[in-house]
């Protein structure tokens, strides 16, 4: 392991219902997990109801990673997911469910103050509980932690000023090229190229380093005195359900276990290129993918 390290993903907890089953899911156990592959310490921060699914979640979700989800009294959150012809999942996300009413806790601030990292998004504060939770757990954070912000915008569960107060509280934005448009108009900058879009945002909120993912087109990663720029691996696609955010993780293992920014950026590229080729967010990852970089 990685000596005094501890990661979190926080936000939504939930299971994928496809068509063929339904599969663990929602953004922080995924980050966490794929942090965890590399041998650093994290947990997915989250709440799950007092039902069937709730109980299930937990069983599943620890026999994979650390959890701090207290049980409260709302429903498992669902999705249902459909896939398009090129594997690229729609969702259509249950509302007033547990995940919506995170609750803030000692136990839980006592974590945020001891986290390297933290990675969080836009759609787990569609409510105010769970909103008001994740922007405590920010702020009782040290504060030279990674804050991810990886927005990861949702049907209509996102406001301008939602985006702006996390942008405002992170460190690094993670971002694809389809939220990169609506980002743009939400500051008035959607004239720009992206990459320039990019640079403004990362400027204007004082971010260290900003992520874009475009597909099969490629990411960039802007950063002080880099822009990174590398191909999608072409991969024989099953689902892309969770490859944003094991790009995110395998990205964040990296800075934090000394990888320079492009090295960070090409073991995010591979790890979620491996992720595209599996089904689920979660797939058992290659003992030795990156070796190379380290």
């Amino acid at each position: 392991m990685a000596k005094g390290l501890l990661v979190a993903g926080i936000g939504e907890a939930l299971w994928d219902v496809f068509p063929d089953g339904a599969k663990l899911g929602g953004a922080p156990a995924n980050f966490a997990y794929h942090v965890s592959r590399f041998g650093i310490p994290s947990v997915a921060v989250s709440a799950l109801g007092e039902d069937e699914l709730g109980n299930l979640a937990e069983t599943e979700l620890r026999k994979k990673l650390d959890i701090s989800m207290e049980r409260v009294p709302f429903p498992t959150g669902t999705v249902r997911v459909t896939l398009d012809g090129n594997g690229v999942p729609r969702y259509e996300i249950s509302e007033g469910v547990a995940w919506d009413n995170i609750p803030l806790t000692e136990s839980l601030l006592e974590l945020a103050s001891g986290c390297d990292a933290v990675c969080f998004g836009s759609l787990a504060q569609r409510n105010a509980v769970s909103r008001e939770t994740i922007l405590a757990f920010l702020d009782a954070m040290p504060s030279d932690a990674m804050r991810i912000f990886d927005i990861n915008l949702r049907q209509h569960f996102y406001t301008k000023e939602i985006v702006e107060t996390s942008l405002e509280k992170s460190n690094i934005l993670k971002i694809n090229d389809e939220e990169l448009k609506e980002v743009g108009l939400m500051f008035d900058i959607d004239y720009l190229p992206d990459t320039e879009k990019c640079r403004r945002l990362r400027s204007y909120f004082n971010l260290s380093t900003l992520i874009l993912t475009c597909g099969t087109n490629g990411s960039y990663v802007f950063a002080d005195g880099v822009e990174s720029f590398l191909p999608t691996p072409e991969v024989e696609v099953a689902d892309t359900v969770g490859a944003g955010d094991s790009f995110s993780g395998a990205f964040c293992a990296g800075i934090l276990k000394g990888l320079p920014i492009v090295k960070a950026h090409e073991l995010a590229v591979r790890v979620s290129a491996f992720v595209c080729t599996k089904t689920g967010a979660m797939p058992e990852i290659p003992a030795d993918i990156g070796n190379d970089l380290f």
